[in-house]
């Protein structure tokens, strides 16, 4: 397979891994503010993507896979109020360990990330475009 084709099979990698970053980053922001269904329950639970390097195979291309999505160990938030259906008997609610701070970081550097592949991709064409011309 030629140096091209590997760009673009390696930029492509990267926007499926960084979309699937996005995906848990979103579902991270959609859940934050959610609370258990039972009583001293724990709430929804902050998710951790992590990335592998690994080779293609079928090209020898380096590519990102997905690695395991993995729930974040930090502790729960403890918020007092006694009046909440989810409060324990000291009425205390838990709610998830996301913080939408964080959550917006690793958005927008996926974002950035993905951009920087896309780019990859377009250069590699770019690339092979202007060689098809040199060779015609």
């Amino acid at each position: 397979m030629d140096p091209l084709s590997l760009i673009s099979k390696t930029a492509a990698s990267g926007m499926r891994a960084q979309g699937e970053r996005l995906r848990v980053v979103s579902e991270n922001v959609a859940n934050a503010n959610s609370t258990s269904n039972k009583p001293g329950g724990d709430p929804y639970q902050r998710k951790i993507v992590n990335f592998e390097n690994s080779v293609d195979p079928s090209t020898g291309a380096a590519i990102v896979q997905l690695g395991e999505v993995e729930a974040d160990k930090s502790s729960f938030v403890l918020r007092f109020d006694p009046s909440h259906p989810s409060a324990n008997a000291d009425g205390y609610i838990k709610l998830p360990n996301v913080n939408p701070l964080i959550e917006m970081s690793n958005m927008r550097e996926a974002a950035r990330s993905y951009e920087a592949n896309l780019s990859m991709m377009e250069n590699a064409r770019s690339m092979r475009r202007l060689l098809v011309d040199l060779l015609s």
